[in-house]
């Protein structure tokens, strides 16, 4: 049962209750997955400890090349920043098909990182874009891509009643560079995904240099479509053959189970080759500097 509720000032001040309350402590930004999970039983902490008040953990900034986003930033704020717009244009229509926009304004997209699910629309667009995590703790600091965080369904190696999360960066956009997010659900808010996806494409003389592809949920964590990425690397963008061919690969590599609430493997290894070539004719149209509406949303 929680006994204490605490607002730390400072991230300095914030690891060191979490050290005096030795792992029994939790962070709380938005609370909307962790409030859920203290009333299941899933999660006992005897200390809540809030970081709305740290200053240093807000912002959406560009510096060093990269964009930075503080551990207390929403998914609202997220979905309407003219920086991550231009560089992450995937994020950007991810965070804004998160929940409803009550949720969108409470939740945060590092807690939905941390939450660990295979499903989550943030993390998805996360892992497309490359995109790392800064953790801080007691004894020290360390930084890893956040497709590296997952340890199984629900479970992080981001330590939560031990650890902070800084701040989550991706590389500023580069010219020839675009990105693109897409969710299919029975309706466009407070559902569950079918499928999502998130795609990432550099470009050098119509030719498709670098690329990562995302899909969630059809394995315990985002799962980067690797071979179908290998297919694509390397030719040229205007290749729609091609695209229909990775689309395919696609939707074999990737492992979708029979479920009551999203529908069957089958259904949803269909829906993946209309998903992935909807991901790439669109981030490769962002990469080559057409404006395409961000969208992100189709309902059945």
């Amino acid at each position: 049962m929680v006994q204490r509720y605490i607002f730390p000032e400072t991230t300095e001040a914030c690891l060191k209750e979490l050290g005096k309350y030795s792992g029994e402590a939790r962070i709380l930004a938005g609370g909307t997955d962790l409030i859920l999970a203290i009333q299941r039983g899933d999660c006992n902490p005897i200390v809540l400890l809030d970081i709305t008040r740290i200053a240093e953990l807000e912002g959406i900034v560009e510096e060093g090349g990269e964009v930075r986003i503080g551990a207390r930033v929403t998914h609202a704020a997220c979905a309407s920043s003219a920086l991550i717009q231009k560089s992450g244009a995937c994020l950007a229509e991810a965070c804004a098909t998160v929940g409803s926009p009550q949720i969108r304004h409470i939740a945060t997209l590092v807690g939905n990182m941390v939450n660990a699910q295979p499903a989550a629309d943030g993390a998805i667009a996360l892992v497309a874009l490359g995109a790392r995590a800064r953790i801080i703790s007691a004894q020290r600091v360390w930084a890893d891509l956040v497709e590296n965080l997952y340890a199984g369904i629900g479970h992080s190696r981001v330590d939560s009643s031990r650890e902070v999360v800084a701040y989550l960066s991706f590389p500023s956009a580069k010219d020839g560079e675009g990105s693109a997010f897409l969710r299919i659900s029975p309706r466009n808010a407070m559902g569950l995904p079918v499928l999502n996806g998130a795609a990432w494409v550099s470009l050098r003389e119509q030719s498709i240099a670098d690329i990562r592809i995302v899909l969630g949920p059809v394995s315990d964590r985002p799962f980067r479509a690797q071979r179908t990425e290998a297919v694509v690397k390397g030719a040229r963008c205007d290749n729609t053959e091609l695209l229909e061919e990775a689309a395919s690969v696609a939707s074999e590599e990737a492992n979708p189970r029979d479920s009551l609430l999203r529908g069957s493997a089958e259904y949803r290894r269909d829906l993946i080759r209309t998903l992935v070539k909807r991901l790439l004719e669109t981030a490769i149209a962002r990469a080559r500097g057409d404006s395409i509406p961000l969208a992100g949303s189709i309902s059945l």
